[in-house]
């Protein structure tokens, strides 16, 4: 499926067979044959087409002097793991690096999925310290056509529809909320992924889960964490905007400013209440850190304080090189965890882990290519945390 884009960029929309269809604001669509465009407007499309020689066509036909450009962004490197999972490695216009990662799953009823997990940003300027994406550096936001065409790659690699997206890539999506709800839209109106199997991840920046939930979205929202202690929970924003130094068990696992964590909790039940969606706690356990059955009781007694609507997801750590971290024994931790959820009436899961010898761990196989961290963008992705925070 080729993309046929004009800058600057606003719509993210899909082109199928002969029609068009054109956004003029999130949830409003209009249908038309050739759509007219300003030279002055600011407002313009991504369109979608199933050739990219039909869309070279349909660019000479709106005139090359509107700007259309036809298109994308094409694969870099693609690793292949041994259960299936792809990672691939798309090259951006201006050269910067993004991972994308397709992951087939065959549940016991036999019925097949192909989920994208999908990156919202260039880099991520949270640093989370047990984060390869983070020790990458950062550099911008994506824009909302390549978020859209990661899902297309994964789509072509395996020759198969995607089922599910989840924002779970290289980035914090919150601070990109404005790309990924347009790719959201497009993911869901002209893709044709329902909401109900796309999931948005999120650490917690303050202020915009409530945000998030204004939009009604029926997709789950995933926080991620990795304690449950209202006096050590954090919001792991980088230390351009704050320079606290949080420690938790001897261990400094980034430098964050401290958000309440009733704060978040309090976010998350909102979001709950006007989506009806469930929140869904991605926990990633960190061997001698936070994997113990003292911390699930803890974790249990937090999510029993704020009713129902909560889901855990126990994600053991995948190794990054040069991480203090490791990954925890599954029979002697991870399993006696969930089963401390358990028993406590906790519903719980346990991520498979997939792709661990296709660099998995987001932001590792970026790293392989992109050896120096990146710099350029700090400034305005500090601005967009201030105004976040006050906001």
């Amino acid at each position: 499926m080729a993309l046929l884009r004009h800058t600057p960029l606003v719509r993210a929309v899909q082109l199928r067979a002969l029609t068009i269809s054109c956004s003029s604001s999130i949830g409003t669509t209009s249908t038309v044959a050739l759509p007219p465009v300003s030279k002055n407007k600011q407002d313009s499309c991504v369109l979608l087409g199933m050739s990219e020689l039909d869309l070279q066509q349909l660019a000479i036909d709106f005139g090359q002097e509107a700007g259309w450009s036809v298109g994308r962004s094409p694969i870099h490197k693609m690793v292949t793991a041994a259960d299936g999972t792809v990672k691939l490695l798309i090259k951006l216009e201006d050269n910067r690096l993004v991972e994308t990662v397709g992951i087939p799953v065959e549940d016991d009823q036999g019925s097949h999925r192909l989920t994208a997990c999908v990156s919202s940003q260039v880099g991520c300027p949270l640093r989370c310290s047990f984060c390869a994406t983070g020790k990458g550096g950062f550099s911008r936001n994506l824009k909302r056509h390549e978020i859209v065409e990661q899902v297309l790659a994964i789509e072509e690699i395996f020759n198969r529809r995607v089922t599910n997206v989840v924002f779970m890539g290289m980035g914090e999506p919150m601070l990109n909320l404005k790309e990924v709800l347009e790719a959201h839209r497009c993911l869901n109106k002209d893709i044709q992924i329902g909401q109900r199997m796309i999931t948005i991840s999120t650490v917690g920046v303050p202020n915009t889960i409530r945000k998030l939930a204004s939009h009604k979205l029926q997709s789950t929202l995933a926080l991620s964490c990795w304690q449950s202690h209202p006096l050590f929970y954090v919001v792991q924003l980088p230390p351009s905007v704050y320079m606290l130094q949080i420690r938790n068990l001897g261990k400094r696992l980034c430098q964050a400013k401290s958000y309440p964590l009733d704060a978040i909790m309090k976010d998350c039940k909102h979001y709950f209440l006007e989506t009806g969606r469930r929140v869904s706690f991605e926990y990633t356990l960190l061997a001698g850190v936070n994997d113990t059955v003292e911390h699930a009781t803890e974790l249990a007694q937090l999510i029993h304080e704020w009713g129902s609507g909560y889901h855990v997801n126990l994600i053991p750590f995948n190794p990054i090189e040069g991480s203090e971290y490791q990954r925890p024994i599954r029979n002697q931790y991870v399993l006696a965890f969930s089963a401390a959820l358990e028993s406590r009436k906790v519903t719980v899961s346990v991520r498979q882990t997939r792709g661990l010898d296709a660099s998995a761990a987001c932001g590792q196989l970026r790293n392989e290519f992109q050896k120096v961290p990146l710099l350029a963008g700090a400034e305005v992705q500090q601005s967009e945390l201030e105004m976040a925070v006050a906001s």
